[in-house]
């Protein structure tokens, strides 16, 4: 079976009692804004789905919605729980900006719309990345013509995370101070414990 996708309509009317949400954006992310539900935090770059599952009690067949901010991490989250033997997988398509552009309720320290604070992972490679070919550039113009071979580099990279999905910026910013904020420890509680779970790890 593929990996299966669920729109945020559909997920917000999903049984808290029997459905795990799993956030695998950055910490900052995370405490900045996320959906008003019970919900579990583990970061994509420390996620072991096995160890995951064993802290929660969770079972291979519970229901799980994994989340990031428009779906790329938590794509790469599901496959890892579907290579680990979990059966009930799904995405939930769009990430946090599917789930605010339908106006679902939200918490977290900004979770109004349009409001500052942390800034999303896919936004932090963006400025990267243009800041890195801007730099090149200006190299290129002002010291040596052979600068442009840095910029040609940050082009390179970038069309290589599009076609596979894979963006090793993204990784090394994963890991940035700024992004460790928030909750510690690898995985957040998680209020409520779903029917069918055993053991205790569900606070």
């Amino acid at each position: 079976m593929g990996l299966q996708e669920i729109s945020a309509l559909a997920a917000s009317k999903a049984d808290a009692q029997q459905t795990i949400f799993i956030d695998v954006r950055t910490s900052a992310e995370f405490s900045n804004k996320r959906p008003a539900r019970s919900l579990a935090f583990a970061p994509l770059t420390d996620l072991a789905p096995e160890d995951f599952a064993m802290r929660h009690g969770i079972l291979p067949d519970t229901p799980l919605i994994i989340l990031c901010t428009s779906g790329g991490r938590a794509r790469k989250a599901a496959e890892k729980f579907m290579k680990a033997g979990f059966s009930d997988v799904q995405v939930l398509q769009g990430g946090i900006d599917a789930w605010e552009r339908e106006g679902l309720p939200l918490v977290g320290a900004n979770s109004a719309p349009d409001i500052g604070g942390p800034i999303s992972l896919d936004r932090q490679v963006r400025i990267a990345a243009g800041s890195l070919v801007l730099l090149f550039g200006l190299l290129g113009y002002f010291v040596t013509p052979g600068f442009v071979w840095g910029a040609i580099f940050v082009g390179a990279g970038l069309v290589f995370a599009g076609i596979t999905n894979t963006c090793g910026m993204a990784m090394l910013l994963t890991r940035a101070p700024w992004n460790k904020t928030g909750c510690t420890g690898g995985v957040c509680p998680i209020s409520g414990k779903p029917k069918g779970s055993s053991g205790g790890g569900c606070k």
